[in-house]
């Protein structure tokens, strides 16, 4: 996923500004595709000059608001329907768990705690992002618990394989 067709499809329901858009970030799409203010507003300047949003209105301090064009909506589409997405197969993660031998059985069992513990903690935050949001029927809403409930599901399956995995380190 980029950056870019994250933006074009906040867009899609209505137009918003740069804020707007870190603000959804922030609360919808930051466990997802994370992202700054500096990389938002840079990319909602390279969506305007290659015509895929357009300034729709202008407020005070330099404000402005954003709305999805025709080739923006194409290229959403497009890159929804058309395109693979990127599958990595990297992980720093389960890199160090395949050489958790070179430590002490002590240090890879707490190892694996940690990532047992992130796992609970990164759980925590989706349940409580879940309980927080003012859930409508848009699609928005609809599709954002779709991929919110794969957080929550994936983060349980992780807390549940690090605490078995740490039953599997030898004690000595």
């Amino acid at each position: 996923m980029s950056l870019r067709h994250a933006l074009l499809g906040l867009l899609v329901e209505h137009p918003a500004s740069g804020y707007d858009l870190l603000k959804t970030f922030s609360t919808s799409l930051a466990n997802v595709w994370p992202a700054t203010q500096s990389q938002i507003y840079g990319e909602l300047t390279k969506l305007a000059d290659s015509g895929l949003v357009v300034v729709s209105d202008q407020g005070p301090r330099g404000r402005k608001e954003y709305t999805l064009t025709d080739a923006g909506l194409a290229e959403l589409r497009h890159w929804l329907a058309e395109t693979e997405p990127q599958r990595s197969t990297r992980s720093e993660v389960l890199l160090r768990v395949f050489f958790l031998g070179v430590l002490t059985p002590e240090q890879a069992r707490g190892y694996l705690e940690s990532l047992a513990g992130h796992a609970t903690a990164t759980h925590a935050e989706l349940a409580a992002l879940h309980d927080a949001v003012d859930w409508d029927d848009d699609n928005l809403s609809v599709y954002g618990r779709i991929a919110l409930e794969y957080g929550l599901r994936f983060t349980a399956m992780q807390q549940e394989w690090a605490e078995w995995a740490r039953t599997q380190v030898r004690t000595s």
